[in-house]
């Protein structure tokens, strides 16, 4: 597979706490000059990312995260503020102690009011694969489609696992047509990251890529 057609499908990502404006402002040139989907970062940030970048890139960030159990109204209000603020994506994380409690009402809920509240941007939904049991994803699945969300992703990165081949061919199976999937966590070489779109994949969170690119360009490749 080609790595343009990789690259097109990374929301290149920079979600730690400690992150600076100038390697967010790294972050942004990077998924410029490699044309990636988006570049996903703190919502703290996205103000200025948003005027930094114009129509260049598209500017994702996160709702909720990375832990999912705030209220609905907070995450409603995260996600106004954010579109307000120039952004062009959101990625929420569920509520995934409702998940384990079997209460599937509230978090379709949650994931339609959240939708409600994107103004017509697309909307993915953390499910956190690693703490879900395979029947947990696969009702998941079933709701993530229910919701109007545009997509199911695996993973916030900061749990005990990221994704993995098999919760990406889980989701291809079981998904409807229209949801798209997004792998993340732990996509730290060009295999992995091909084999997940291989899978059915649509896009990939993971902040190795781009390296990984520029270390092999770094070797005349």
């Amino acid at each position: 597979m080609d790595i343009k057609e990789i690259l097109v499908r990374c929301d290149h990502t920079l979600l730690k706490p400690e992150c600076t404006w100038s390697q967010i402002k790294e972050i942004c040139d990077d998924a410029i000059r490699y044309g990636c989907a988006s570049a996903c970062i703190p919502a703290g940030h996205v103000e200025q990312a948003a005027q930094y970048v114009g129509d260049n890139l598209k500017i994702c960030t996160v709702i909720g995260f990375p832990t999912g159990y705030s209220t609905t109204a907070v995450k409603v209000f995260e996600t106004e503020d954010a579109i307000k603020n120039g952004a062009d994506e959101i990625d929420m994380v569920i509520n995934i102690g409702w998940a384990k409690e079997g209460r599937w009402d509230d978090v379709l809920a949650e994931i339609k009011a959240v939708k409600a509240s994107c103004n017509g941007r697309i909307l993915k939904v953390i499910v956190e694969t690693c703490l879900l049991t395979e029947e947990e994803k696969v009702k998941l699945c079933e709701i993530v489609s229910l919701s109007g969300a545009d997509y199911i992703k695996t993973s916030t990165g900061f749990s005990t696992g990221g994704a993995t081949r098999e919760d990406v061919a889980l989701f291809k199976a079981h998904v409807a047509p229209q949801v798209k999937i997004k792998a993340a966590g732990g996509i730290s070489t060009l295999q992995d990251a091909e084999d997940m779109v291989r899978l059915g994949a649509d896009r990939l969170g993971t902040s190795r890529i781009v390296k990984l690119v520029q270390g092999l360009q770094g070797e005349g490749y």
